[in-house]
């Protein structure tokens, strides 16, 4: 066996596997976007497995609630850029392959330069916006991509955008959501998840990466992965072969408008804003700063408030669902004054510190 190829030996020795197979993985260019609670997983087993070049792609810094499910983490690390300390500790692990920090938000001005350097990508996102964005530029690009997702106690595991034997594609994520009310689905910080799901979903989404790149089983592609951790029962439900979208172009990233703690406060202070609440009645009851409650998926119902001539600024726990609220609302509302609290009360209460 080739000295190189040691630490890989017990993957080598798989029935179907061989040192061709490792070279595969050797000559890989991977892009795990988003370095949270799927994307420590799958990027340390990926790295583990020896991709050949692994990118790391996330703009967000590590705070404490991010330590029980993104595992690369430290409590020394909080405050600090995700990408570069998860690149740090992965090229750590393997100095056999090289690592890419990428501290970039993906948008629609860099997604298509930035998924053009690699192979497959991994969708370890926490945000609709950017999982669409990832999705078509995939589709555009002819890239496969393989998305995870997880919520409480659910997890959803898929693989994107395949070539059929003939020519066609497989389903993308259009083809399961065309287009989803993002206002109406917490992430994790706001409706919760528990730690494992994370680790068992972003190791498959690893597993699935080795498969295509070394053409080993077969791939999740046309179907959809469903596993209850309350009950550790798994369906897959079958989509189609072919995909039946057509996705031509990239949707334009809309930036959402924000309003800082401290602005958000100088505002009440001097009556010039609303505060909404877009949380659930349950999320309100355990603790709240006050203002409206409209609860996200209800926010359409309340148009002419939301566009009665006054600063409103929407609030959850921790600013994504708020913000995902306040772009949807802009689509039909272009000029409301409407603003999410950066950072929701996470922010709110870390400022009271």
């Amino acid at each position: 066996m080739n000295s190189d190829f040691l630490r890989y030996s017990c993957q080598i020795a798989l029935p179907g596997f061989s040192e061709a197979s490792q070279e595969l993985l050797q000559q890989a260019k991977v892009l795990v976007a988003g370095a949270g609670g799927l994307g420590c997983p799958a990027a340390q087993y990926l790295a583990a497995a020896g991709i050949g070049t692994l990118g790391i792609a996330d703009f967000d810094t590590v705070s404490t609630g991010n330590l029980h499910r993104q595992i690369l983490y430290t409590p020394a690390d909080v405050g600090l850029k995700k990408s570069v300390i998860a690149a740090d500790r992965l090229q750590q692990q393997n100095p056999g392959i090289k690592v890419v920090a990428h501290d970039v938000k993906i948008t629609s001005m860099n997604v298509i330069d930035l998924i053009g350097q690699y192979d497959i990508i991994v969708d370890g996102t926490d945000n609709f916006e950017t999982r669409y964005l990832l999705n078509d530029a995939c589709v555009i690009k002819g890239k496969p991509i393989v998305y995870g997702a997880i919520y409480q106690f659910e997890g959803q595991l898929a693989v994107w955008n395949i070539i059929n034997a003939d020519g066609t594609k497989t389903p993308n994520y259009r083809d399961l959501f065309p287009a989803v009310d993002a206002t109406q689905i917490p992430n994790c910080a706001d409706g919760g998840v528990i730690p494992t799901l994370a680790g068992i979903i972003g190791c498959m989404q690893a597993t699935e990466i080795i498969k295509y790149i070394t053409k080993t089983g077969e791939l999740l592609a046309g179907k959809v992965l469903i596993m209850d951790t309350l009950t550790l029962q798994s369906r897959i439900i079958k989509i189609g072969k072919v995909t039946k979208t057509n996705i031509t172009h990239i949707v334009e990233t809309v930036e959402t408008q924000v309003m800082s703690v401290n602005d958000v406060k100088t505002g009440l202070a001097y009556d010039t804003i609303e505060l909404v609440d877009v949380r659930t009645d349950q999320e309100r009851d355990v603790v709240d700063i006050g203002g409206v409650h409209i609860e996200a998926d209800e926010l359409e119902e309340n148009l002419e408030y939301l566009n009665n001539g006054k600063i409103k600024v929407l609030y959850c726990s921790s600013g994504k669902r708020s913000g995902e609220a306040v772009n949807v609302i802009k689509q039909k509302l272009p000029d409301a004054q409407l603003f999410s609290l950066q950072g929701g009360l996470k922010a709110w209460f870390e400022s009271e510190v």
